[in-house]
């Protein structure tokens, strides 16, 4: 419950921001007397599109830990911990990024990444992932979160969500506006209902076109950091016996808003289109099959 409370409260708080800072530059002043604004509406929909996701990655840190309840354990005297946060900080060195944030959360076995910048992220692991594999299994997977770090991921994948946002906005209030003006002949000031029928069937239909896209995206940045996890370790073996315990496995509930970010995920059917991962069978295939 508090999960989706977050994730609610969160999305009302991102988009009343942007509603106010579209007011203040005015670029939700697209709709004229004269007709549409193109430039206008561009503004309007960059500022939606690259928005809202800009400020959940600049969030994501401190929601990942409440939502999961992740507690940080740099400068913990447990073992246990110690051996974590050092097998972090010795691939955090080898990949050439800054010491991230390490945390342990409660849950099925999974494992996540984070945060706005490279060099100041937060690596968190779950304690059913540390109850269910061996050591070298569990370092694979640390690996696997750190290559997603040193790589870029959490920026990429929000850059590419800000495109197609973009996109969506944009394009669904163009096409509006012509089914309202053109095939409907609305000949009033303002915009008529056919507007508003398109532009919210189209936010829809191409939102989930654009989901999609962006899954695909995600998909092929789990292969790169399975890759990742191998050089990192030297050997491609722990990380394709972590995948395969994964397998078998479930991988619990993330957060809606860090389930990209998770190291597991079993997509079938149609719904495997929209999936940030692939199945764990095409993991551990491309990764036996990499030089």
């Amino acid at each position: 419950m508090k999960r989706i409370l977050l994730f609610v409260v969160t999305n009302i708080a991102v988009m009343l921001v942007l509603g106010i800072a579209a007011s203040l530059l005015g670029v939700n002043r697209f709709l004229t007397s004269n007709g549409l604004n193109l430039g206008m509406l561009l503004g309007f929909a960059a500022l939606m599109g690259f928005g809202g996701a800009i400020i959940s990655l600049l969030m994501s840190k401190p929601i990942a830990k409440w939502s999961t309840g992740a507690q940080v354990i740099n400068g913990s005297a447990d073992p246990t911990h110690r051996w974590i946060v050092g097998t972090v900080e010795r691939f955090a060195q080898k990949a050439g990024i800054g010491m991230p944030e390490v945390a342990i959360f409660e849950g099925e076995a999974n494992a996540f990444a984070t945060g706005a910048f490279k060099n100041s992220a937060l690596v968190a692991v779950s304690t059913g992932l540390l109850h269910s594999m061996q050591r070298d299994e569990v370092e694979a997977v640390i690996g696997h979160e750190v290559a997603h770090v040193a790589n870029g991921d959490m920026i990429t994948m929000t850059l590419i969500q800000g495109v197609m946002n973009t996109f969506v906005v944009f394009l669904s209030r163009v096409i509006g506006y012509f089914v309202d003006k053109v095939i409907l002949r609305n000949t009033n000031d303002g915009p008529g209902i056919g507007y508003y029928i398109t532009t919210v069937v189209l936010d829809i239909v191409l939102g989930v076109l654009a989901a999609v896209i962006v899954a695909w995206f995600s998909r092929q940045r789990e292969y790169r950091a399975d890759a990742g996890a191998a050089a990192l370790m030297g050997r491609k073996q722990p990380m394709i016996n972590a995948l395969a315990r994964l397998g078998g496995l479930d991988p619990g509930q993330l957060p809606q808003s860090m389930a990209a970010m998770g190291i597991n995920a079993k997509p079938s059917g149609l719904m495997a289109l929209f999936s940030s991962h692939p199945p764990i069978e095409d993991r551990i295939r491309a990764l036996q099959q990499a030089q």
